[in-house]
């Protein structure tokens, strides 16, 4: 039976007109699915759904989401963040529980060492509406390519790709083309930015593990299909253990102009 599905240019160039074609038929699609953004149960028969390649150095895996949820696309990740995505879309990963605000890390190679950035989910309220948001601060200051420091550009080059200096938190911070973040099985995997040259997008910030989100957190990023991220530079914010810090402390950051911001919308699932 033929299938509501969105097969969008995209992947239909990377999985091939033939494969493209059985899925449209319904040959190779499944009819019922669990949508690998907002976990509820999808149908293929009967709501427009999304055919979403995540792409790996060496495997690629199609999956499937509401056509509301997020559209058609190819998704490039690197081939260990492939392997927990696949995990978390099939259930086989463990539930890993987090106490307070979630957080996760990632090594980030830059001269002289290697700087870690940490990343924490959180609600932030603005205008009366709850959105969902990403805090990203580094572990030790983040010194310019080519460069030796000791300074810290970590804002300097955020401003430069496009977010924007927050000096008060309560205003939606304004929309940045071309990033965008990765949630699969309804766990955070990365933050994607543009590709260049090569097109398409490459992970700024990865996972080393997914990371699990609140209900909350995706009942909010299902509602408004955007996430907010925030970035300050080291020392500025923390670890924040409840929601209402971390927004005392995201207000500290933009009244010391320390913190730029970018509202993304969700890539992949």
């Amino acid at each position: 039976m033929p299938r509501m599905l969105d097969v969008s240019d995209d992947v239909r160039a990377e999985i091939g007109d033939e494969e493209a074609d059985l899925l449209l038929r319904g040959e190779t699609a499944p009819g019922s699915y669990d949508c690998t953004s907002c976990r509820t149960p999808g149908d293929s028969e009967r709501e427009p759904t999304s055919t979403v390649l995540f792409v790996g150095e060496e495997t690629a895996v199609l999956a499937f989401a509401h056509g509301r949820c997020i559209p058609s696309q190819v998704v490039t990740v690197s081939e260990e963040q492939l392997q927990g995505a696949v995990a978390s879309i099939t259930g086989e990963s463990p539930a890993t529980p987090a106490a307070g605000a979630p957080t996760a890390d990632v090594p980030r190679s830059e001269p002289g060492g290697q700087a870690v950035l940490g990343i924490t989910s959180g609600l932030v309220l603005i205008d009366g509406d709850l959105h969902p948001a990403l805090v990203v601060e580094p572990t030790a200051p983040i010194a310019r390519p080519g460069t030796t420091g000791p300074g810290d550009d970590f804002l300097p080059l955020l401003i430069e790709q496009g977010f924007i200096p927050v000096t008060d938190t309560a205003e939606l911070p304004s929309p940045l083309a071309g990033w965008s973040v990765l949630l699969a099985g309804g766990q955070l995997h990365a933050v994607l930015q543009p590709g260049g040259e090569a097109g398409g997008q490459v992970a700024w910030w990865q996972a080393h593990q997914a990371l699990s989100v609140t209900e909350g957190w995706r009942q909010a990023v299902n509602k408004t299909k955007r996430v907010l991220v925030y970035a300050a530079p080291v020392g500025s914010i923390g670890q924040q253990p409840r929601e209402d810090l971390l927004r005392d402390a995201l207000d500290k950051a933009a009244a010391g102009g320390k913190l730029v911001a970018a509202s993304m919308p969700l890539a992949g699932t």
